[in-house]
């Protein structure tokens, strides 16, 4: 007769852990609220929105942006920029971001930022020349700011496209001839380019890359990268030049990687060359086709360098 009764003491208690919080603490602290929002008409179509990183007691893991109180885009916790499209031509908008963590929990709205969409022009085909004099400066270990000559539009340039590595991360207002950026990895070669834009979507070709190494973390050590990567196409080839680090010894292997996967290994069966490397890599793909490259060394301790910076080259 003990056993039932032994039972259920043993459910009282199971019940009595579960209702005194034996379990897992529900989240219910909402993120704080997203900063710094911007917003910049691109052309009379569409409206880039940026904003900073908000943070939360556990994890931020969305984005959602509102247009005039209504949710247009919901977007990962790594995404810190947005272009809202089929917007009205010469028209006032207001929109505003929230972060969003895993238990559902949202922040307050930001301030409301307003940006007008440009006017419809006709049917424009030229695209923006290319804008010159990139330069990157290295602002400690966590951010840099990049300047550069303005480019020119039969119309008129509407925003300057920010890239790292073939991916767009800033734009700025066709007006503005610098940008900084935050979020930086410390000890990290970076490359960037800038593109012009105009009202009809139309970008003009890259810049010439300018690099930066940001500053590296206390204790860390100094970069292995090789430095100072070309690239160049012609019909049937892609020829990189680039210096090897110094490592204390000879460099006799690199390995090369081609829109961010292994292509090949270059090894040097006797000494390798002095000063300056170069090779040549053969490609079959259709002019138009577009290849992103960059190199790591093999150090004397048998283990794989720090890459270089990115390039990015079209076949002609």
């Amino acid at each position: 007769m003990q056993r039932p009764l032994a039972t259920a003491l043993l459910c009282v208690a199971v019940l009595c852990l579960a209702a005194c919080g034996g379990g897992p603490a529900k989240d219910t602290s909402a993120p704080t609220t997203p900063s710094g929002v911007t917003a910049s008409a691109g052309s009379a179509h569409t409206v880039h929105v940026m904003w900073s990183p908000a943070t939360d007691d556990r994890a931020v893991t969305a984005y959602e942006v509102y247009q005039q109180g209504r949710k247009v885009k919901d977007l990962p916790a790594t995404t810190l920029m947005t272009d809202v499209l089929g917007l009205t031509p010469a028209t006032r908008y207001a929109f505003t971001v929230r972060a969003r963590d895993a238990a559902g929990n949202r922040s307050p709205h930001s301030a409301a930022v307003p940006a007008t969409t440009l006017a419809a022009t006709a049917e424009d085909r030229t695209a923006p020349s290319r804008p010159t004099a990139l330069r990157a400066t290295a602002d400690g270990s966590h951010a840099a700011t990049l300047t550069w000559a303005p480019a020119r539009d039969d119309t008129r340039v509407t925003a300057y496209d920010i890239y790292q590595a073939d991916s767009r991360v800033h734009t700025v207002s066709g007006t503005a001839t610098t940008a900084r950026l935050t979020g930086l990895r410390p000890g990290t070669i970076y490359s960037f380019t800038v593109r012009a834009r105009d009202a009809a979507e139309n970008s003009s070709p890259d810049s010439t890359p300018a690099d930066l190494t940001t500053a590296p973390a206390p204790g860390a050590t100094r970069s292995t990268a090789p430095t100072d990567l070309k690239a160049t196409a012609t019909r049937g080839e892609i020829t990189l030049t680039w210096t090897p680090p110094k490592t204390g010894a000879p460099v006799r292997e690199h390995q090369l990687h081609l829109n961010e996967k292994f292509a090949t290994t270059i090894i040097w069966g006797a000494a390798p060359p002095p000063g300056r490397a170069t090779y040549t890599l053969t490609v079959t793909d259709p002019p138009g086709t577009r290849f992103s490259v960059k190199l790591r060394a093999r150090l004397p301790d048998g283990t794989w360098g720090d890459f270089s910076a990115q390039r990015t080259v079209v076949v002609p």
